[in-house]
């Protein structure tokens, strides 16, 4: 989650360093009306959204696509089509971006996922069909462009 959002390997390692410092620093506040990992996403979430604001990040050569990192859970190619679906992933909003990635990425249930993002499963079940809907038309769009 954090590589996607950081689109840098060693951004993305210190994003889950500081993910995990924090929720073992609110593990006593932790009230446990959501599961741990719905818990430590929105912390991972937060923590990547913070690092996007600062200063340095803003200034750092955010030019590395999604099929440059090379993290140790992935193989170390991407074939064309997950390359594409990765670029287009990272263009959609931001709210249709985040469901997307904890639902078909992160294999969280849409109640799930709603507790991350503060919202309800309803609402997570609209922005899920839009985020599919416009990864379609931007799909379509690239391969359009490619003839």
């Amino acid at each position: 989650m954090c590589a996607m959002y950081l689109h840098d390997e060693s951004t993305a390692e210190d994003a889950v360093q500081e993910t995990l410092l924090k929720a073992y620093r609110a593990l006593p506040q932790f009230r446990h009306d959501c599961s741990e990992k719905t818990w430590l996403m929105r912390i991972a979430m937060n923590t990547c959204r913070d690092m996007i604001r600062s200063s340095w990040f803003r200034h750092n050569d955010r030019r590395i696509t999604p099929e440059e990192l090379q993290l140790s859970t992935q193989p170390r190619f991407y074939d064309d089509q997950k390359e594409e679906l990765a670029q287009a992933i990272m263009k959609l909003p931001r709210k249709h971006k985040d469901a997307l990635l904890l639902y078909y990425y992160q294999d969280m249930s849409q109640e799930e996922v709603a507790q991350v993002l503060n919202t309800s499963p309803s609402t997570i079940s609209k922005r899920l069909k839009h985020a599919c809907e416009k990864l379609r038309v931007l799909l379509e769009r690239g391969q359009n462009h490619e003839g």
